[in-house]
């Protein structure tokens, strides 16, 4: 039986894509790159965010990248008064399930401590989460196993208690790299395809499926 569960939180519980890729061709114009489609802005979400301009611009010196953290940290802000993130569809009453059913949640995600704290407050998800881990609290994030890795130890869980869910592969090999079980959703950012490639051990459609997944280990 699963005991813990450590989501991603963008593209998983959180739909917070229009503000991402919106905030990043802002920033990117800002700073005077040359522009970036949406499709190129979605595929690097779940990097941390230094990572996601230094893919878009691999060319780019540090302080150009450090210029685009600076710019997009401040525009994401502006951008939450008019961009509203949403829960996405039965995230708030499956947690609550699953918080009944005795499992401890957690987060672990490529955006900063602060955000995740303040999102979760905002998306009224924070009294269903006992830990989170954002891509500030560790020297290497994902794919890396690290995150979870922290929280094994942080609350005293072994691999074998514990389930990790996300979106995109990077959450997956974060995963697998720590040795637990992996779940994919097919709802965020990432494809089918990229976690079946990733390894995802079980894959969803539907966030209340995790209920069924859990039941059955």
């Amino acid at each position: 039986m699963k005991e813990l569960i450590i989501f991603d939180f963008d593209g998983t519980l959180g739909d917070t894509s229009r503000n991402i890729i919106t905030t990043m061709q802002m920033t990117i114009a800002e700073v005077h790159l040359p522009h970036r489609s949406e499709a190129e802005c979605a595929a690097t979400i779940g990097l941390p965010l230094a990572g996601c301009f230094e893919r878009l611009f691999p060319d780019a010196d540090k302080t150009i990248i450090q210029r685009c953290v600076d710019a997009y940290r401040r525009i994401f802000q502006k951008n939450l008064q008019t961009i509203k993130p949403q829960v996405f569809p039965n995230v708030i009453e499956t947690l609550a399930e699953l918080k009944q059913m005795g499992m401890t949640l957690t987060i672990a995600s490529s955006r900063s401590h602060a955000s995740l704290v303040e999102l979760t407050h905002y998306l009224a998800i924070s009294d269903y989460i006992s830990y989170l881990i954002g891509a500030d609290d560790v020297e290497h994030a994902k794919p890396a196993p690290e995150p979870v890795l922290n929280t094994l130890s942080a609350l005293k869980f072994n691999t074998s208690q514990t389930l990790v869910v996300g979106d995109m592969n990077v959450d997956i090999l974060m995963g697998a790299n720590a040795g637990v079980q992996t779940c994919g959703v097919t709802w965020g950012n990432g494809t089918k395809e990229d976690l079946e490639r990733a390894g995802a051990d079980y894959i969803i459609s539907r966030m209340e499926e995790l209920i069924d997944i859990l039941k059955t280990k």
